[in-house]
């Protein structure tokens, strides 16, 4: 197919690009992460994904921190930036501005985008530049082998918390809401077509979009997001937001997140609630409080 489009804006389509496939994307360099990492999941999801988006590899720019994820950058045929840690929203918010006729993105971890990096991050999300952002979440420090991160659970017994981690962990849905991100989303390593439909719809959104993808360090921290991902477990926690729906899960939407009187979100059986104080889900309100409040289930919140 011939694609259309004057090739002026970062994102768009050039005009003339022939048919582009997986492999235009995939470099030459070999993949090294450890055998059953999460990455190599997302590497497959993004390099099979991009050829829909008929954006020709040079006029692609992937920038990289530290970490694990750091090494993303050798993996796509595509220009790239390897930065120190925790400056790839700064590195990449230079070149968006200054060359807005390129698609940036953003590949960083949960200790490079929220400790070094936090500041840079939450400054990127607030400009609202033509950035995307893809944080892989795995609750842990891997390249440095198995520190705790910004992520990790209260009491995480790791080499530097051997007592337990006494942190209260971020949110990292919640701080980009609360940075006034104008696009934020959350995927898992696991589930390729779900994190498609969000790297899709990332793409498609004129401003800086963050995405959150839960990802197994089976070294580390294997089994961290087991309640989502297990066999039996999974359909009754995850909880698939799409707009205008009503928001049900369990697997016959047995379950559901209602409006209670006192206007907080909580989780109900669906067959006990009215239908009209199921909460239906508006992707574009300007009160991200409902949001907020989907980053945080399960649990009562309030929502206003």
């Amino acid at each position: 197919m011939v694609t259309e489009g004057d090739g002026q804006a970062a994102g768009r389509p050039i005009k003339g690009v022939g048919t582009l496939t997986k492999k235009d994307f995939a470099s030459d360099q070999e993949v090294r992460w450890c055998p059953g990492c999460g990455d190599y999941a997302i590497l497959s999801a993004v390099q099979g994904f991009f050829p829909e988006l008929g954006i020709p590899p040079e006029k692609i720019v992937f920038v990289t921190g530290i970490g694990c994820s750091g090494r993303f950058v050798y993996y796509m045929d595509t220009y790239g930036v390897h930065g120190i840690h925790g400056r790839a929203p700064a590195i990449a918010s230079g070149l968006a501005t200054a060359r807005p006729d390129l698609a940036v993105w953003i590949v960083t971890g949960d200790g490079d985008a929220l400790s070094i990096g936090g500041n840079h991050l939450i400054h990127a999300l607030r400009r609202n530049i033509n950035l995307k952002i893809l944080m892989f979440n795995n609750q842990i420090y891997g390249l440095t082998k198995g520190q705790y991160s910004p992520t990790s659970e209260e009491g995480k017994v790791t080499k530097s918390t051997p007592f337990g981690s006494l942190d209260h962990p971020f949110n990292p849905v919640g701080l980009a809401l609360g940075a006034e991100a104008t696009f934020v989303a959350r995927s898992i390593d696991v589930d390729r077509q779900h994190l498609v439909d969000v790297l899709r719809a990332a793409a498609a959104h004129q401003g800086t979009a963050f995405i959150e993808i839960y990802q197994n360090c089976n070294v580390f921290n294997d089994e961290a997001f087991i309640a989502l991902t297990g066999k039996d477990a999974k359909v009754q926690n995850q909880i698939r937001l799409q707009h205008g729906k009503p928001v049900v899960f369990g697997s016959d939407g047995e379950k559901c997140v209602y409006v209670e009187f006192d206007g907080s979100l909580r989780i109900g059986t669906t067959a006990d609630i009215p239908a009209e104080l199921v909460y239906v889900h508006d992707a574009h309100a300007g009160n991200p409080g409902a949001a907020e409040c989907s980053g945080t289930w399960p649990g009562p919140c309030t929502a206003s």
